[in-house]
C-alpha cells in the first residue's frame, strides 16, 4: 500500500475515434513524465474488450511498472462518453468508466481519483490556463461543440453520429468524396480526381479506375462500360467496411483540395461551413474562447483558417489545440487537490 506522500503522478488520457494517448504527469506542476499511444477509444464504437486493450496498451507505455503505484489521480476525456451532467448511468459514460478501471486494474495502478469525462471536457481544459467557461468544438472522425461554464457542458450543439450528423466532421467529409465519386461515374456530377483516388484508396482493380488525367486535363474520356464496371466494384468495397471508416478518405480530399480540384475544394468549404453553424447555434458572445481540436482543427489542421475566417464576425478567441490530454491531466490534478472523485459507480 502507497501512502498519499508517494503518489505524486496523475495520468491523463485522451480516448478518441482515431486512438487513445496517455500523458504521465508531475501531479504538483502537470510536467509530463511519459507517455504512450494505442488504437481507438470511442467509448460508444469501440468493443468493451477492446477498449480495455487499447487503454491498457497506451497506460502502459505511459507509466514504467516502478511508477506505477505513485499514480494519485486519472482522468480520461472520451469520445462517446456524455458528460458529468447526464448522470451516472450515461451509457459512454458507464462503458468508459468499466474499461478504464479494468485496464487499471491489469496494470496494477491504484489511483484514488479515477474520473471519467466526455472528450470536449477534457478538449476545453486544454486551452491555455485551464478555462472553466466558454466554447469548444471537436471535429475529427466526429463534430460536436459545447458551452462550457464550470468546467461542465451546458449545451451541445451537433455530435449526433455518423448516422443523422456530425456535419463538416471527418466521416462527412470522406462519405462526400465517395458520393462525389458515385455521381461522377454515373454522370450526375462533374469530373473530379477524388473519383480515382477513392478507387485506389478502397483497392478496386486498376483495370476499372478512370484513366489517369480524369477531372484534371479537358477530353479525358471514362468509358460508359469503365464507369459502369467502377460503380459495380466501389459500391461492394465501401459496404464491407464498417460506415464509420468512411472518414478514412477524409485526407484524399484534403490533398486534392490542395492540388486544386474544384469538387474537393467545395466538399472543405462546406465542411467549414457546416462547423461554423454548429458553432453559431451555441449563440456565441463576443470575446468568448473557442477552444477547437480534432485531425481537421488542430494546429495546421486544414479547416483551422477557413473556419476561423467565417467566424470572423462573432469576434470570438479561437485557440487550437492538439488534443485533450493536457486538459485530461489538468482535471486530474484538480480532481486530487479537491478530493472528489469524477467517475460513475
Amino acid at each position: 500500500m502507497n501512502s498519499d506522500l508517494n503518489q505524486d503522478l496523475v495520468v491523463g488520457l485522451d480516448a478518441g475515434g482515431t486512438r487513445t494517448r496517455a500523458v504521465l504527469a508531475d501531479l504538483g506542476d502537470g510536467r509530463t513524465r511519459g507517455e504512450g499511444t494505442a488504437g481507438p477509444g470511442n467509448a460508444l464504437t469501440v468493443p468493451g474488450p477492446q477498449l480495455a486493450d487499447h487503454l491498457t496498451e497506451a497506460l502502459a507505455l505511459a507509466v514504467p511498472e516502478p511508477l506505477r503505484g505513485r499514480v494519485a489521480a486519472v482522468a480520461g476525456g472520451f469520445a462517446g462518453a456524455g458528460h458529468q451532467g447526464q448522470g451516472a448511468d450515461e451509457p459512454g459514460r458507464v462503458r468508459a468508466h468499466t474499461a478504464l478501471t479494468g485496464a487499471l486494474a491489469r496494470l496494477g495502478i491504484t489511483a484514488a481519483e479515477v474520473g471519467v469525462h466526455s472528450d470536449i471536457e477534457t478538449t476545453f481544459a486544454t486551452a491555455p490556463g485551464h478555462p472553466a467557461d466558454g466554447l469548444v468544438l471537436v471535429a475529427g472522425t466526429g463534430a460536436v461543440a459545447a458551452r462550457i461554464a464550470a468546467r461542465a457542458p451546458t449545451a451541445t450543439s451537433g455530435g449526433d453520429g455518423w448516422l443523422l450528423g456530425d456535419d463538416g466532421s471527418g466521416f462527412w467529409i470522406g462519405r462526400s468524396a465517395v458520393r462525389c465519386a458515385l455521381r461522377a461515374a454515373d454522370g450526375r456530377g462533374a469530373p473530379t480526381v477524388l473519383a480515382r483516388e477513392v478507387g485506389r484508396e478502397l483497392g478496386l482493380p486498376p483495370g476499372v479506375l478512370p484513366p489517369e488525367g480524369y477531372g484534371v486535363a479537358d477530353g479525358v474520356a471514362w468509358t460508359a462500360a469503365l464507369r459502369t464496371a467502377y460503380r459495380a466494384h466501389l459500391l461492394p468495397a465501401v459496404m464491407d467496411r464498417p460506415p464509420v471508416r468512411l472518414a478514412d478518405h477524409a485526407p484524399l480530399v484534403v490533398r486534392a483540395a490542395e492540388d486544386k480540384d474544384d469538387i474537393a475544394a467545395e466538399i472543405l468549404r462546406d465542411a467549414a461551413r457546416a462547423l461554423a453553424e454548429t458553432v453559431t447555434a451555441l449563440a456565441p458572445r463576443p470575446g468568448e474562447p473557442l477552444v477547437v481540436t480534432g485531425g481537421l482543427l488542430a494546429p495546421d489542421g486544414p479547416l483551422l483558417t477557413p473556419l476561423t475566417e467565417r467566424l470572423t464576425p462573432l469576434a470570438l478567441t479561437v485557440t487550437p489545440v492538439s488534443d485533450g490530454s493536457p486538459g485530461a491531466v489538468a482535471l486530474a490534478r484538480l480532481a486530487h487537490g479537491t478530493g472528489r472523485r469524477r467517475a460513475p459507480h
